[in-house]
């Protein structure tokens, strides 16, 4: 018999003790053994108007509720006793008549009436906040819309009226109640205007692309055990269509995918790897990111996808861009690399400059010269220099002046390799060089996340370690978050994504209420310089929740008490310390975060060490933040030259270059703030960073 799993069973799942969830999974794989054995206690759901609904009896109190048709049996619902019945008896699980997709409906005359509030939810009242919700519109959201067109987007029969009568505060309501496929519609209509209608789809109805987003067909009890071992992570049992067309189809080029913070871009790159490990037995492929603490969490996720197939993943590499290229590195030459860091290169430029007596060009200049253009197009002679495109940099050099420039630079990189040093680009272009040479390649396919922050070397490195084959670069990334390199043209470099790159738009990890203040921080479309354009308009998310915090408090001590009384409340409403992170902009404002914590009576695990290394609140900087996930996030510290960072500033070679920093720092704070699923807090001691101008606004 077929095992059917619906994502209503593994959210209800997590709402459970520990000792309840062990429980419920023991019963659940008894069920999928033989849910005809005589042990198991079913009671038919009478009260309900779905007469496929049964209860299978865990213990005294808690109640999975299955839906038995044909020859499956679904997981659809657990709960304590009352909670279940009540769950079933307003519910039935049907074919939606017009797209076929496999829904579960609430019946529309058993919901109780769906009462409008008079106002938001909103967060404890806290001293110093500014930042006030939008006016909400009364006007109905889909007057336009025909009963017709509600339909063909999978709105349930009983509930088109309820939706064309909707105004903005009713309609977020109303997405509790909706199969996600119409909600997500109706909220792009909502916000573009444009209605998207599905094609036919020729499929039995859990087959249905849309079906597939909520109910996923079990093969075995390991399968099984990996998807309720992970409750919250549903990313690693129910995909969305858009992300599984592409985590499926096949392409003919480099193929580039981009989106938002929270729209799924990790998602379809692990089960990328997933569907190439599993496609072709001799693939080999390196999965690859920015850091190492971010790898980690790949390899860990990954681990899950792999559960019922462990072999999988003696075929793939999870490692940073540097991690990667120091092992191949290891291997081609039996020896360690050793890298110099960036404040000995800042001293050795400084002083080889004094000693020239080129005292005009400044170290800031000098090492924005160096990282920028020297060392990332890894130019090796003066002749190089003199022709090599400065792009974007606007203070232009004469002959006379790379001349000069060439013997600082050139002084330089002899003492480095004096040293049997080299740098992270140096390290890229020996690997580069050596593979470059080879047929042979070391990785079948490369699959990058947080592809925005690969730079110049690394992305040549990456490009010389697969082969030349149409499908062999996946990368993943939101040209938003780029917080790490400056901007270069991929397609200079070979990597050409025109009419491979797309864009994700659905939000599955932060409410509307954070999404739409994060948004604020960036343009409506970021274009990168190869003309390939992320239009942020348009994304939307599919659930709601509580208006973000801002404060901007007179002291430093005051802005520490109102965010410690901020986290008090989480912690009164039930998060665990583990679902709540506090960031800051740089480690000299980690005291402040870590008193945060002190004064709420909670211990503190760091950034560094993962999210699984306590129990405590993590706490870290905002840069370690990136790709990590929190039901609440606290930023502190987000004080006047704090953000952007008063010493990054200071370094900025030209006008360009501040711009390029101004830019980064806004995305710096964009990345920590979408980390949060539920609850945000922004704080700074007054007057505060100029970008929370944009975020307080009306």
């Amino acid at each position: 018999m077929t095992t059917i799993l619906a994502d209503s069973f593994t959210a209800a799942l997590a709402k459970l003790t520990n000792d309840e969830q062990k429980q419920v999974k023991l019963t659940a794989f008894d069920l999928q053994t033989d849910p005809d054995r005589p042990g198991l206690q079913f009671h038919r759901i009478d009260a309900s108007k779905d007469p496929n609904f049964w209860s299978v009896r865990v213990n005294r109190d808690i109640r999975i509720i299955i839906h038995k048709s044909g020859n499956s049996v679904m997981l659809a619902y657990v709960d304590h006793h009352d909670d279940a019945y009540k769950w079933a008896e307003r519910r039935r699980i049907e074919a939606h008549p017009r797209t076929g997709a496999l829904q579960i409906v609430e019946v529309r005359e058993r919901v109780e009436e769906i009462a409008l509030r008079t106002e938001p939810p909103r967060q404890a009242d806290l001293p110093f906040v500014v930042a006030t919700a939008p006016a909400v519109s009364d006007l109905p959201l889909f007057a336009r819309l025909t009963s017709d067109e509600a339909l063909s987007i999978g709105v349930p029969v009983d509930w088109i009226g309820d939706v064309l009568a909707a105004n903005e505060e009713r309609f977020f309501t109303l997405t509790n109640h909706l199969p996600q496929e119409a909600a997500e519609a109706l909220l792009e209509y909502a916000a573009t205007g444009v209605l998207s209608k599905p094609a036919p789809i020729d499929a039995t109805p859990v087959s249905h692309p849309d079906a597939q987003r909520r109910f996923r067909i079990l093969d075995g009890h390991e399968e099984l055990a990996a998807a309720l071992d992970q409750p919250f992570e549903k990313w690693a049992v129910f995909l969305h269509p858009s992300q599984r067309a592409l985590v499926e189809k096949d392409f003919n080029g480099p193929v580039r995918v981009i989106g938002s913070a929270g729209t799924g871009k990790t998602i379809v790159a692990l089960h990328r790897v997933t569907r190439i490990l599993r496609g072709d037995p001799e693939a080999r492929v390196l999965l690859t990111t920015f850091s190492e603490p971010l790898a980690s969490a790949l390899k860990r996720k990954l681990g899950v996808l792999f559960a019922d197939e462990p072999t999988l993943g003696e075929r793939v590499v999870v490692a940073s861009f540097e991690q990667a290229a120091s092992e191949l590195y290891a291997l081609m030459t039996g020896r360690k690399a050793y890298l110099i860091g960036r404040d000995n290169l800042r001293a050795m430029l400084r002083d080889v400059a004094e000693d020239a007596n080129l005292k005009r060009y400044t170290p800031q200049f000098l090492l924005s010269e160096w990282e920028h253009v020297i060392d990332a197009w890894q130019i090796d002679s003066a002749d190089a220099y003199a022709v090599v495109p400065r792009m974007g940099r606007k203070n232009r050099l004469g002959a006379n002046q790379r001349e000069e420039l060439w013997s600082i630079f050139d002084n330089v990189r002899k003492q480095v390799r004096a040293k049997a040093m080299m740098t992270e680009a140096d390290l890229f272009t020996v690997v580069t060089g050596h593979f470059s040479a080879k047929d042979q390649k070391p990785y079948t396919h490369v699959v990058v996340d947080e592809a925005q922050d690969l730079g110049v070397a690394e992305l040549r490195f990456l490009q010389a370690i697969a082969p030349p084959h149409a499908d062999a670069l996946f990368f993943a990334g939101d040209i938003g978050q780029r917080i790490f390199q400056q901007p270069f043209s991929w397609k200079g470099l070979g990597i050409d994504v025109r009419g491979r790159s797309f864009t994700l738009k659905v939000n599955y990890r932060t409410s509307h209420q954070i999404r739409r203040m994060a948004d604020l921080l960036l343009p409506a479309s970021v274009r990168d310089v190869d003309g390939e354009e992320d239009d942020r308009k348009g994304t939307v998310s599919v659930f709601e929740g509580l208006d973000p915090v801002v404060v901007i408090a007179p002291t430093e001590e005051e802005e520490i008490i109102s965010a410690s009384a901020f986290l008090q409340t989480l912690l009164d409403d039930g998060l665990r310390p583990s679902e709540i992170g506090i960031f800051c902009r740089s480690n000299a404002e980690i005291a402040r975060v870590a008193e945060v914590a002190k004064l709420a009576g909670i211990p503190t695990a760091s950034s560094s060490q993962g999210t699984s290394a306590s129990d405590g609140v993590l706490i870290g900087t905002m840069h370690l933040a990136k790709g990590l996930e929190f039901r609440a996030v606290i930023i502190v510290a987000c004080d006047e030259g704090v953000l952007p960072l008063s010493s990054r500033v200071a370094d900025v070679a030209d006008e360009f270059e501040l711009d390029e920093v101004v830019a980064t720092e806004r995305q710096l704070l964009y990345v920590a703030a979408t980390r949060a699923r539920d609850h945000l807090f922004i704080s700074a001691v007054s007057p505060g960073s100029e970008f929370l101008e944009d975020l307080i606004r009306k």
